[in-house]
């Protein structure tokens, strides 16, 4: 039988809910609330049954970080980042493509998958080097979001192939190999708890064995069709739950003045903006299409121009909400200002705005999404 996600949601909500303020207060990271999900098996709940998983769809995930982000949204977040790891491997094994041995190896140990690729984007950084039976990697690579609790970090790293020219190698390494050290430098405006530090690779050895992906670097990959396109569904579910936390709080802030006609306004206004935020989402998931997708850039630009759609408009949710509460909204007990602070991270995920409309826009005008022979922007800064 497959993972009841509602059920455990409903069971340990309140919880996550009630720790929620403190994490965000003391920049801790929610490592009880991880015990608590990884004891409900949460961390497998993707993987198919018949690989000793929960069985959840993409849809019931994104629908159970939607509801912990009312809840917790460092939690929620830094959740997101195992589970679009997990679904992008799912829709690699379902298409024939290697997945299966990630999937099993998170079904066996429940283990905890950590993901750098926001700010590797498509050139990645660090260096490779050959060596006997494989590599020697060093890097840096920030916004590792849950790795105070993870297990396996999956990354990527720039090499210069003597005969291929310049490339990039994906890669599974275990945290606890020798060369990596946790930077503990996560102290942030917003989602303060997701523990996302940067880590730092000396020298550390990565077999053959592990290169799950080789590419040329810079240019797009359907590999990219593949992470963009079931990835961005899970992470937005998070902001679109963090925007429907704060209109809830202002819709029953609002009710005692009803009757004036400008909060009316922006009580009809604050919906409006929440459920195009919404629909977006909705539509994300709508591509995503249970991982039964062909991965392509144009699929991948049509969830890149979803997910701007759906940040612009939860941040503009959250802001709504806090001008409706009025001057009480202002005060951290009414809990608006931790919601205000954690949506506008959305604005970081791959792509930012500006870049997902270069992208979009040369994809329209019949160009390569990326321009040739130069370095595309980063994803984030």
């Amino acid at each position: 039988m497959a993972i009841d996600l509602d059920s455990i949601i409903e069971r340990v909500g309140t919880d996550f809910a009630g720790r929620a303020a403190e994490l965000d207060a003391t920049d801790r990271f929610p490592a009880e609330g991880y015990e608590t999900l990884r004891g409900h098996k949460v961390f497998s709940a993707l993987v198919p049954e018949t690989l000793g998983g929960g069985g959840a769809s993409h849809k019931e995930m994104c629908e159970f970080l939607r509801k912990l982000a009312h809840c917790c949204p460092s939690t929620a977040l830094a959740l997101s980042m195992h589970q679009h790891l997990v679904a992008a491997a799912v829709a690699n094994d379902l298409a024939g493509r290697p997945g299966q041995a990630l999937l099993q190896r998170v079904a066996d140990g429940e283990t905890i998958l950590v993901s750098t690729g926001a700010n590797d984007w498509l050139e990645s950084n660090g260096a490779a080097e050959r060596t006997d039976g494989g590599y020697r990697v060093t890097a840096v690579k920030p916004f590792a979001s849950g790795s105070p609790k993870g297990d396996v970090l999956v990354t990527s790293t720039a090499y210069d192939d003597p005969l291929e020219g310049p490339q990039v190698l994906h890669f599974p390494v275990p945290l606890s190999a020798e060369g990596i050290t946790l930077m503990d430098d996560w102290e942030t405006l917003g989602m303060c708890a997701t523990g996302s530090q940067t880590i730092r690779l000396e020298k550390v050895f990565v077999p053959d064995a592990a290169i799950a992906l080789r590419r040329p670097r810079g240019a797009f990959h359907p590999a990219y069709g593949v992470i963009l396109t079931v990835a961005l569904p899970l992470i937005m579910s998070v902001y679109v739950g963090i925007a429907e936390a704060a209109a809830e709080i202002a819709i029953e802030r609002a009710r005692t003045r009803a009757d004036d006609s400008a909060i009316a306004m922006l009580a009809g206004e604050t919906e409006t903006l929440l459920v195009t935020a919404q629909i977006a989402r909705d539509d994300m998931i709508r591509l995503a299409n249970g991982f039964d997708f062909q991965p392509s850039a144009q699929i991948a630009s049509a969830a890149l121009t979803r997910k701007t759609v759906c940040a612009r408009h939860a941040i503009a949710t959250v802001e709504k909400a806090l001008e409706l509460t009025g001057g009480s909204g202002y005060f951290r007990k009414a809990g608006l200002e931790r919601l205000l602070r954690d949506v506008h991270a959305s604005r970081f995920h791959p792509l930012p705005e500006k870049r997902q409309a270069l992208f979009t826009g040369r994809l329209a005008l019949g160009l390569e999404p990326v321009e040739s022979g130069r370095k595309p922007l980063p994803a984030a800064a």
